[in-house]
């Protein structure tokens, strides 16, 4: 049904605006009597696959990526739908409207998005609010971040303020330092910084009468040294794992026009092209560190034996983004079947 009547409807506007629609429909599905029941019948028909990590119980190891449910919206819908998992964000302390548009952008030849959003977000107030009034008990995760004023070296207390707001009402956490859209924020991945920002966490963490798992999502476009001081950070810390991979900068390989590409500018890519190089950055990080983390793979899974290659390479559990807006709700489907 999606494919054949939703997605050529939806594509027929600017990306941003058909991800408005979506979720105007989502939420509206989600006030009114039987609306999540519609949206379960349409949905995905998931096996029940229970996958323990970071001592939670995930109902099945195929979630949604941060990054279409910013601000917590449509949480229960996309529960309906059959995700084991939701991850909202990236959040920040202060609302922020993100850059200027135009800057969500389909690929259709590659199966793929750029996008340059900025951390667009309502901020964590309004966001906890949401969270608080949602009616599904899916595991949720809160992705968070900086904003776009806030220099780098104070950085750490915008993800502290997240942290300690949103704490209550999510079951994990994600440090987003990997976006490329936000200046300088790609800096915080070297070891320093981000090993800071990591320990300042857990200690917060620790004062906590029970402890959130914080994981760290990292770029496509580490080195293998860079990777390496990933597995020696998380060593250091004790951080509970990894969300392998964000978004990329390379265009290399793209079926896409290169004028078009170029006119597009600068951005993430998402989707398929992605694909090989999150498989890569999880199978490394997996065998340096002879699997002493969990990983949860991202990154270009358009279907089930893309799941399958990731989990292959050592993840625990996957995300869905792009993939998903592609091929919709079935994916879940046949990701669920083949595992």
């Amino acid at each position: 049904m999606y494919k054949s009547l939703i997605k050529p409807v939806l594509f027929r506007f600017n990306p941003e605006k058909a991800h408005h629609l979506t979720f105007g429909a989502l939420k509206t599905l989600q006030k009114i009597p039987f609306g999540l029941s519609l949206i379960k019948a349409i949905g995905a028909k998931t096996n029940k696959q229970s996958t323990e990590l970071f001592g939670i119980n995930f109902p099945n190891p195929i979630g949604l990526a941060a990054g279409l449910d910013k601000n917590a919206e449509a949480i229960d819908a996309f529960a309906a739908m059959g995700f084991g998992f939701v991850e909202i964000g990236t959040v920040t302390p202060k609302p922020q409207p993100g850059n200027p548009q135009p800057r969500l952008f389909r690929l259709k030849e590659d199966e793929a998005l750029i996008n340059r959003m900025g951390f667009n977000n309502d901020g964590v107030q309004v966001v906890k609010e949401r969270l608080k009034k949602r009616k599904s008990k899916v595991i949720v995760g809160g992705n968070i971040g900086k904003n776009k004023v806030t220099p780098n070296e104070e950085a750490v207390n915008d993800y502290l303020i997240c942290f300690n707001e949103l704490f209550d009402e999510v079951d994990y956490f994600v440090v987003n330092v990997s976006s490329p859209n936000t200046p300088g924020l790609r800096e915080l991945q070297e070891k320093k910084p981000l090993s800071d920002i990591l320990n300042r966490l857990m200690e917060e963490n620790q004062k906590k009468p029970s402890q959130k798992p914080i994981l760290l999502k990292i770029a496509p476009d580490l080195t293998d040294a860079q990777l390496d001081d990933i597995i020696e950070i998380i060593d250091e810390t004790k951080i509970h794992g990894v969300i392998a991979t964000n978004t990329t900068i390379d265009r290399s390989g793209l079926k896409t026009d290169k004028g078009e590409i170029e006119s597009i500018g600068n951005g993430g890519l998402s989707g398929a092209p992605v694909h090989q190089r999150s498989t890569d950055v999880i199978r490394y990080l997996h065998e340096k560190s002879n699997g002493s983390f969990p990983i949860i793979g991202v990154g270009g899974i358009n279907s089930a034996q893309r799941a399958k290659e990731k989990l292959e390479a050592g993840a625990s559990m996957i995300q869905l983004y792009s993939g998903f807006i592609y091929e919709g709700p079935d994916l879940i489907k046949n990701i669920s079947k083949a595992l």
